[in-house]
């Protein structure tokens, strides 16, 4: 049966660690890495419903969405709900593992999960992140050239977008002298030597750089390899927050609201919105979104959904005259990102198939809603 480690090795797979906000927390937080499990529950949020559940299944292991250590602990005694908690996953000797930003970013990821849920087609990332590419460049003889192309490929170089092994290679001339020290692979110690060689650029993405710089350096002849690494000021498409589709069909304002609130299973919605708006094009952004208001605006929606709008961001979509550019609707942190409870079920039960794998039976939300 898998570890611990062996399942947070496949969520940082699935959405790399190093994608993460410098704020969050990821990966195993609790817990000996090599405890072995059979059982996983996950959750959007750890509580203690969600351990008693744990207990009784059996569960070696839970998995959430948001961590539950941020800052780290100076005392693990049982008070206060966070070192509670934690207190009690280690009496229990459960191993906990979170996934956060990192999904959040990843293409296809919580934002992508909540486009499914209203039933947006044709969706992209809304606010593609900037500084997550590389430029690798190495120059190698052409009689090993398509080894090191391929060696690179395998390591994760050369992806973009829906292709795969993505490269661009230039012939031309390599020369050096090789000293009285080195063991050169062609040429004499002491002569310049000319060489034909293949000058080869890949996109890496910058949390594989260093597993695709060792293989290109394995497959290479050369004992002094001559490569460069380019920093790339392009947003990924692929990496970033949010996500932006368009409905099957315009809906007037009532009936997307209602849209929203039947997937997200929201009690109630706020929102700002011209009462005679047309919906089309929506973007979406599960939990606090509002950092990317400006993108989601920029990007032509109709109507924004995300959670934890405050009070005076629901002026922001109102031109100089007072008429709303744009629909803001605040579903609800949990609302929109309870969804992430299915999408780490899913990726936990394919990459494991012998682990039973459950969904927590709990609302974990602490928020509750009066209506009179």
């Amino acid at each position: 049966m898998p570890t611990a480690a062996d399942i947070v090795a496949s969520l940082n797979r699935w959405a790399p660690e190093a994608q993460k906000a410098d704020f969050d927390n990821v990966g195993l937080q609790v817990g000996d890495p090599s405890r072995e499990v059979t059982r996983v529950i996950v959750a959007l949020d750890l509580t203690p419903e969600v351990i008693d559940e744990a207990v009784a299944s059996g569960a070696e292991m839970i998995v959430t969405h948001h961590p539950l250590l941020f800052k780290p602990l100076t005392k693990l005694v049982p008070d206060g709900f966070v070192p509670a908690l934690a207190f009690r996953l280690a009496q229990e000797n459960i191993a906990f593992a979170a996934i956060h930003t990192n999904l959040d970013a990843q293409f296809g990821g919580v934002s992508f999960a909540l486009a499914g849920l209203l039933g947006l087609q044709g969706v992209t990332t809304l606010a593609p992140e900037a500084g997550m590419l590389k430029k690798l460049v190495v120059f190698a003889p052409q009689t090993h050239a398509a080894g090191v192309r391929k060696a690179m490929a395998e390591a994760g170089a050369g992806q973009i977008g829906d292709y795969k092994d993505c490269s661009f290679s230039a012939s031309g001339e390599g020369r050096f002298r090789a000293t009285a020290a080195a063991t050169p692979h062609v040429g004499a110690r002491g002569e310049v030597h000319v060489e034909p060689e293949v000058r080869i650029e890949v996109l890496v993405e910058r949390w594989t750089l260093g597993a695709v710089v060792r293989a290109m350096k394995e497959a290479h002849p050369y004992e002094e390899v001559a490569y460069d690494v380019y920093a790339i000021e392009q947003s990924s498409r692929t990496i970033g927050y949010g996500a932006v589709g368009t409905l099957p069909e315009p809906l007037a304002l009532d009936a997307f609201l209602a849209r929203v609130a039947s997937g997200t299973e929201a009690e109630v919605l706020r929102y700002s919105a011209a009462p005679e708006a047309m919906i089309s094009r929506v973007a979406v952004c599960g939990g606090s979104g509002m950092s990317f208001f400006g993108a989601a605006l920029a990007s032509g929606a109709d109507a924004f959904v995300t959670g934890d709008v405050t009070y005076h961001r629901f002026f922001e979509p109102l031109d100089a005259r007072g008429r709303s550019r744009m629909a803001l609707i605040d579903a609800g942190h949990y609302e929109t990102e309870w969804v992430t409870e299915r999408l780490l079920a899913e990726h936990i039960a394919g990459a494991f198939p012998d682990l039973h794998v459950s969904r927590t039976r709990t609302r974990t939300s602490p928020v509750q809603t009066f209506v009179p």
